[in-house]
């Protein structure tokens, strides 16, 4: 993984929607699973009661599993019989303390209980709709008929694993043979970012069920297993990064918050509703201390971790200043910049101060490098954080990455579907190469650690392994399982 912390979006074509709530039905009306029980077993049970982490040996994520026993050899639900249903025992708080599930969160509302309760009583019934049945799982993964659109994927910290978003799972490639080595299968239809712990030991990844939910899952990168799911609000979400002490992860979504979770647990650490459109990405200051926050309201803006407090706009809030939203952005790798003799607000003193680069773009094309920082007084109209522009890019720019050694940068783009890929000096914003070929909608990209190689993605679901030197696509494959193995620029097997 890039010493840089990528703030990536995948392509999203969703609509903003509200935090999912199970639906009230009028009075009289028997309760449905579908649209009132399955919303909340979603938000407070599947996140350890799923196929990839099936604990307790109880499975909660359809129906018919609902109905079996676990571990200790009692049914979840018996239809008709409350009494006898152990998911009710469990979810109820005894004398006075907490309920023994969900484990170590709160105990669901009363109203919630009294609701699967009388769910049971009636039956439990099951009325999801057939199109609504979704039977994907580790033993049962899913079959393509295309490839994937690729909207994220990340090299290992040791330069060992590709990580690249499917459908439902994300795929793990063995770097240079380009090999599929595991097929990591969750609940989340739409996977949107995927990230290496800079410890390497984990991946975290961010997506959900467009309308449905939106879940964090953290992976165990040697063992290959699920050790975290934590659903978030009722839509995907986007730009999942982690801090530099393999702790925490940050992420955005389309209720315009960016959130931040302890990465052993899911606990939600941090919350801040500043942004007024989508956060499309995060990413951590080097010392972990601050949290930048891309969105598409155009702007880009920092938080403090430690108390949550939203401090300030590192970009311009001047209307026109930016020409679109902000869909990317990475904080500059490499030793911090010194500013001698600026004034700092914060102490209103002269002094020599430090500060970290940022590196954004989105829908004008125009890659942009700002101080995280904002070191003056502030000014009506003013931008003084930015450092300089860089040569605009054809059509929107989704993907961003910075070499290891923070001296240039990558940057793709889209626009009618057409795709356009550059390597720029971070410094003076001259072209270093621009790769070859007439490529599709670029969405994805990432540096190997080593910085010899760029991997690129987009939307005819070819991974492109590429020389950021001169540009030359060194060798191509297909996201598919099964189909990892590395062909070269001209079709021939490798």
């Amino acid at each position: 993984m890039p010493a840089a912390c990528l703030i990536h979006v995948g392509l999203s074509l969703l609509v903003g929607m509200q935090p999912a709530k199970p639906e009230v039905l009028g009075a009289g009306k028997p309760v449905s699973y579908y649209k009132q029980i399955r919303p909340l077993v979603q938000v407070h049970c599947q996140g350890c009661h799923q196929p990839a982490k099936s604990q307790g040996n109880y499975i909660m994520t359809d129906h018919a599993m609902l109905l079996k026993a676990g571990d200790r050899g009692v049914k979840g639900v018996v239809p008709g019989k409350a009494g006898e249903s152990h998911m009710l025992e469990v979810i109820r708080p005894k004398d006075g303390k907490r309920a023994e599930m969900p484990r170590g969160a709160d105990s669901l509302a009363e109203k919630d209980v009294a609701l699967i309760e009388k769910w049971i009583v009636e039956g439990a019934k099951d009325d999801t709709p057939a199109s609504a049945r979704d039977t994907v799982s580790g033993d049962n993964p899913p079959i393509y008929g295309l490839p994937p659109v690729i909207t994220t994927l990340d090299y290992s910290p040791d330069g060992k694993l590709l990580a690249v978003n499917g459908f439902h799972e994300v795929l793990l490639f063995e770097a240079g043979t380009w090999k599929q080595v595991a097929r990591l299968v969750g609940l989340s239809q739409q996977i949107q970012s995927v990230a290496f712990s800079p410890d390497g030991k984990w991946l975290g990844v961010c997506g959900g069920n467009p309308g449905r939910f939106g879940e964090v899952q953290i992976w165990e990168v040697e063992k290959r297993k699920l050790k975290v799911a934590a659903s978030f609000t009722g839509d995907s979400l986007f730009g999942l990064s982690w801090s530099p002490d393999s702790k925490l992860v940050a992420f955005g979504a389309a209720d315009n918050n960016v959130r931040a979770v302890d990465a052993s647990n899911g606990k939600q650490i941090l919350q801040q509703g500043a942004h007024n459109d989508w956060v499309l990405g995060t990413c951590f200051s080097r010392d972990g201390k601050f949290l930048v926050s891309a969105s598409r309201d155009r702007t880009l803006k920092l938080t403090e971790v430690s108390s949550q407090r939203f401090i300030d706009n590192v970009t311009s809030i001047t209307p026109g200043a930016l020409k679109g939203g902000l869909q990317v952005g990475i904080v500059r790798p490499g030793k911090d910049k010194k500013m001698v003799k600026a004034t700092s607000i914060a102490v209103a003193s002269t002094e020599e101060k430090i500060y970290e680069e940022v590196l954004i773009g989105g829908a004008d094309g125009t890659p942009r490098l700002y101080k995280m920082h904002r070191e003056t007084k502030r000014v009506i109209g003013d931008d003084a954080n930015k450092v300089r522009d860089y040569p605009g890019l054809p059509g929107r720019i989704y993907a961003m990455a910075f070499s290891p050694d923070g001296k240039s940068f990558a940057a793709g783009s889209s626009l009618d579907g057409v795709g356009e890929l550059r390597v720029l000096n971070a410094d003076d914003g001259k072209k270093i190469s621009q790769a070859e070929g007439q490529v599709g909608a670029i969405y994805a990209l990432a540096y190997s650690p080593d910085g010899k190689t760029l991997v690129a993605g987009g939307f005819d679901g070819q991974v492109r392994v590429i020389d950021p030197a001169t540009g030359k696509v060194l060798k191509q494959f297909t996201a598919l399982p099964g189909a990892g193995a590395a062909v070269a620029a001209n079709g021939s097997q490798k």
